[in-house]
């Protein structure tokens, strides 16, 4: 059985004339490139850890394989505003999974694409539970209710921005949930 004990969150910005070079600068800067990276979709397990970056890149080997959740977003228009995403939502039951979620947009700052990725994974993850919340409600309001009820420990994400090269180069952006097993 192939079940995470750890989970750390990263992020990165590569820039270069080509698209494919720009994820791999990106990669690189998120410290992740020295790995076969394998995306799974977003269920974060029961019992995993959150730990820090450099924690768990010591964990890792390089050509390890690893599994991770990864938002990706890229441009080659000059200035356009682009970011990617990861919200996590973690149950206070430890034998309870959480969530997950991948966000990518154009236009939006990197506050409102990071917390748009924290209330989808919150928002999941309460469904599941049984917390009663209105979807329409604010973030700030959906987070108060799922505090009170005590059900969900906490949320997070980790996001990274930029503006397109003003030389009309690739630009990458990447958040990514990279677990350990």
């Amino acid at each position: 059985m192939l079940l995470p004990r750890y989970v750390f969150l990263t992020k990165g910005i590569g820039v270069h004339r080509e698209k494919l070079a720009s994820l791999e600068a990106a990669l690189r800067s998120a410290g992740i490139a020295g790995f076969n990276l394998v995306k799974v979709s977003s269920i974060f397990p029961p019992g995993c850890k959150l730990i820090s970056r450099e924690q768990g890149i010591g964990m890792l080997n390089k050509g390890e394989i690893v599994f991770t959740v990864m938002a990706e977003n890229s441009t080659n228009e000059p200035e356009r505003l682009i970011s990617a995403s990861v919200g996590l939502a973690i149950p206070r039951d430890t034998e309870q999974y959480g969530y997950l979620s991948e966000h990518h947009a154009f236009g939006q700052p990197p506050e409102q694409a990071g917390e748009y990725a924290e209330d989808l994974a919150a928002s999941m993850l309460a469904t599941i539970l049984g917390v009663e919340f209105d979807p329409d409600a604010n973030y700030d309001e959906k987070k108060e209710i799922w505090k009170i009820s005590g059900k969900i420990y906490s949320t997070t994400n980790v996001t990274a921005s930029a503006r397109g090269d003003r030389r009309g180069y690739w630009t990458t952006v990447i958040a990514a949930a990279v677990f350990i097993v």
